[in-house]
């Protein structure tokens, strides 16, 4: 718990993370924004002035008011994300999976576009100087970089991205400054009248400049999801030197578009954010963008395992195969996605070859995300008794904002906003499948009351007619009262040949709603014979029952609370100790006409998605050596009685 509290102390190694963990996405926007804004329009006053307006307005509200100043209060024990703040919120209501499901699902999707968009748009910056130059391959070599080298953790690297980012802003607040120094009057087009001008003009379609401004914000979800890595007072006190350098930037932008008023410029070869470079330094300026862009695309990747490890430990997600490649915390990396997202990301590349049609699939998902995080953030705020008004003016004011910028994106849904709706919904189809079909499987999962079976458990252990199966027998139950067992276990025990053991260990993991909690209890049913112990591990935490189980044994040991020398007489007399085995029951469905059709297509896919996922032993960190699966029919009706007539021979 000290490294949490750490963590939220003010420190400048703190700042320096969070620069380089947390604003990638947000910092690397202003490549595009403006390219989006202007397009192919003839620029005017209007236009640049409103579209900086809009732009400070969006950052003002969007990012500073609604994530740096609220959300990020709703950190569960230091951590943030959507996952997290369902955690916090779903004991409430139970409806309030939909918003975390569709919120976790948008976030993914968008770290599919994220890093084609900004390494093409810092790539692009060579064309130019380098016209001939065919910049897909080169986007898709350094992705697949990116990718490669995640296997082998971040950490190292991560190390780098701080000062790197801090010369990023600090260059394009420099470079910002150096244009607004020739026009100081572009500082009246922070006045929001201008944004207001610009958007109820009949000359510009309002919602289609919306969602080119919306892009300026994309990056607003991450300060939230990184909040444990960083701590908030870190980012709330970072984000001031990055917003305004941000602004300077724009501003800065918006001064070169205004010398060049009433042409139309083919931003895609002259990007203001290059042409406020010197010719000297432009070399140097896309160097650093393309850097930036590749720890912005880290930052996402990195992002996107621990959704998935969440949504893993949450049981929304099927079991996959989670490596830690280094004892920093947060630090994981989970194989199946990072193929998953690298072929999203070049099949992106390959798709829309060039990033202003990226800018098209861009946003859309991503307004979803920031929706779903207001609904829940809404809840957060009624859960900690702030004023009923207060929590509706932020519910209306947030859903307006956001709704409208959605509307606005939906412009983009024929030119590939398609895309990343088309992957959020194939995500949100594997997740609402998952964590439904697990509610249909309980369903007919039968508990019975355990001490009616106190006497025959001990009985059996002591019967010495009935060759034993272990000295000491491990089951995982989901029961989660100490009073009851499911009926598989007993069926498993005492007649799916009868299984002798000098003592029974029941199992039961309880995921709390706090990340790294790391607690168990163990309750002596039948002294010596039946056992139970019961972990409660954090959303964050890795399920390795196996060591985990070993370390509460030794324990016990330790205490003279349980002996597990083996009873064999030979191996007793040198005090050696017995044999341990686990078995994993597998629930399997048995065909019923019980289901309504929407609950057969749930379990058919369900049941592909686990054979293609990690098994339940494998998932639990289990020693395969040491486990035996049993798999039994769940029934969901009864046999039909069948009638047959006996006739003499």
């Amino acid at each position: 718990m000290s490294q949490h509290k750490d963590l939220q102390k003010l420190t400048a190694a703190g700042l320096l993370i969070s620069l380089g963990i947390i604003y990638g996405d947000i910092g690397t926007s202003p490549l595009y924004v403006f390219k989006a804004i202007v397009g192919t329009q003839h620029i005017s006053d209007i236009l640049v002035l409103g579209g900086v307006s809009c732009i400070f307005w969006t950052l003002t509200l969007q990012t500073t008011l609604k994530y740096v100043v609220i959300t990020l209060r709703a950190d569960n024990k230091g951590e943030g994300g959507i996952f997290s703040l369902f955690s916090l919120v779903r004991r409430k209501a139970k409806w309030l999976i939909v918003p975390a499901v569709v919120g976790g699902c948008a976030l993914l999707a968008d770290g599919i576009i994220t890093p084609p968009i900004t390494i093409s748009s810092a790539i692009e910056g060579l064309v130019p100087s380098f016209p001939h130059l065919r910049t897909v391959p080169v986007v898709i070599a350094i992705i697949a970089g990116l990718f490669i080298i995640q296997q082998f953790g971040s950490s190292t690297v991560g190390k780098a991205f701080g000062p790197i980012m801090f010369i990023w802003f600090t260059m394009m607040g420099v470079l910002g400054m150096s244009f607004i120094i020739q026009d100081p009057t572009i500082i009246r087009a922070l006045n929001p009248y201008y944004a207001i001008k610009l958007l109820t003009s009949s000359d510009y379609h309002a919602f289609i400049i919306l969602g080119a401004v919306f892009l300026c914000t994309t990056g607003a979800e991450a300060l939230y999801s990184d909040l444990g890595h960083c701590g908030r007072k870190n980012i709330q006190i970072s984000w001031v030197y990055v917003k305004t350098c941000l602004i300077l930037n724009y501003l800065g932008q918006a001064v070169w578009l205004l010398q060049r008023n009433g042409q139309v410029i083919n931003l895609n070869l002259q990007n203001p954010f290059y042409k406020i470079m010197p010719e000297w330094f432009l070399i140097f300026g896309i160097g650093i963008a393309t850097v930036a862009a590749i720890i912005a695309s880290q930052a996402l990747i990195s992002g996107s395992f621990t959704l998935i490890a969440e949504a893993v430990r949450l049981n929304l997600w099927p079991k996959v195969k989670i490596h830690y490649p280094s004892e920093q915390k947060g630090q994981l990396y989970v194989g199946s996605v990072n193929w998953l997202l690298c072929a999203g990301c070049i099949g992106v590349v390959l798709l829309f070859k060039h990033s202003d049609r990226m800018e098209a699939a861009y946003g859309l998902s991503i307004t979803v995300a920031m929706l779903m995080t207001t609904i829940l953030v809404s809840r957060f705020l009624r859960r900690k008794k702030v004023p009923g008004y207060m929590v509706n003016t932020f519910l209306v004011m947030y859903l307006l904002i956001e709704g409208t910028f959605l509307y606005g994106n939906l412009n983009k849904f024929v030119d590939g906003g398609w895309f990343t709706l088309s992957i959020g919904t194939v995500l949100f189809s594997i997740m609402w499948t998952w964590h439904t079909a697990r509610k249909i499987r309980n369903r007919y999962v039968k508990f019975v009351e355990i001490d009616d079976y106190y006497n025959i458990i001990k009985e059996l252990s002591d019967d010495e007619t009935v060759p034993k199966y272990a000295s000491q027998l491990v089951y995982l139950t989901s029961a989660n009262f100490n009073s009851e067992v499911e009926s598989k276990i007993i069926y498993s025990i005492l007649q799916k040949q009868p299984k002798r053991a000098d003592v029974y260990w029941l199992v039961h993991v309880d995921v709390v709603d706090e990340p790294y909690k790391k607690e168990y209890e163990v309750d002596f049913l039948v002294p010596n014979k039946l056992i139970r112990i019961d972990f409660k591990l954090g959303f964050r935490i890795e399920q390795q029952i196996n060591l985990l189980f070993r370390r509460v044994v030794e324990d016990l040991v330790k205490n003279g609370e349980v002996d597990i020398t083996s009873s064999y007489k030979s191996l007793n007399k040198h005090k050696i100790v017995g044999d341990f085995r686990f078995v994993v029951i597998e629930k399997v469905l048995s065909r019923s006409h019980n289901l309504s059709f929407y609950e057969k297509v749930v379990m058919a896919f369900y049941g592909y998605l686990k054979k293609i996922s990690l098994s339940e032993e494998r998932g639990f960190g289990l020693d395969l050596s040491f486990v035996t699966i049993e798999k039994v029919p769940l029934m969901l009706a009864a046999p039909e009685t069948v009638e047959i007539t006996r006739v003499s021979c």
